[in-house]
């Protein structure tokens, strides 16, 4: 089970290996939009990495790094179009964000770096983990981005926080805001992280 532990702690894939970042910085405008990315990269982990590791023996090392992204192109295929048919709002406020995540740093550094070497289960888990991490990453960021461009957080159609809380401030929902957000929440977790060890 550390494999599933490992994504949502010490190897975030976002709070602390830095992977993902474009993704992170552009689609976390809402707290709904990083959950749902997140959501899509946990499903096209799930399948490639235990596909990965079952096929790495058979698979040439010549030939590895592009077998590994048709792999990973075939489940992001088969994602966006889930996508596309249940969740065409979603489909369209991601954009070309999903797609991309074919080329997504942390997918395929998975793949090559896990698992390549490691049983069908174990990358399964170590895909599950690093995909909920990089969901939470995900979804905190755009919650924080939301809170403080709007006031508001809502996730589910459901209104987390009243409205009004803060006043609308542009800056939140553009990319200087995306930097400065996960700026602040970089220094939040080191913070919390500091006081639990000490």
């Amino acid at each position: 089970m550390a494999e599933l532990w490992r994504g949502l702690g010490k190897e975030n894939p976002t709070f602390r290996l830095f992977l993902g970042m474009c993704p992170t910085l552009a689609v976390t405008t809402a707290a709904r939009n990083g959950f749902w990315l997140g959501v899509a990269v946990i499903l096209v982990l799930s399948i490639t990495n235990p596909l990965v590791s079952l096929l790495r023996v058979v698979i040439p090392s010549s030939v590895r790094l592009p077998a590994f992204i048709l792999l990973i192109a075939a489940a992001v295929t088969a994602v966006d179009m889930l996508f596309h048919a249940f969740l065409p709002g979603m489909y369209a406020i991601l954009g070309i964000y999903l797609p991309l995540t074919v080329v997504n740093c942390l997918i395929l550094a998975r793949a090559e770096s896990f698992a390549s070497r490691n049983p069908p289960l174990s990358a399964w888990l170590d895909g599950l983990g690093m995909g909920l991490g990089f969901t939470l990453a995900l979804t905190l960021v755009g919650g924080v981005r939301e809170v403080l461009a709007g006031g508001k957080l809502t996730l589910g159609g459901a209104s987390l926080l009243p409205r009004g809380i803060f006043p609308p401030t542009l800056i939140w929902t553009l990319p200087p805001g995306a930097f400065l957000t996960l700026g602040l929440v970089l220094a939040l977790v080191n913070y919390l992280e500091r006081r639990l060890k000490g």
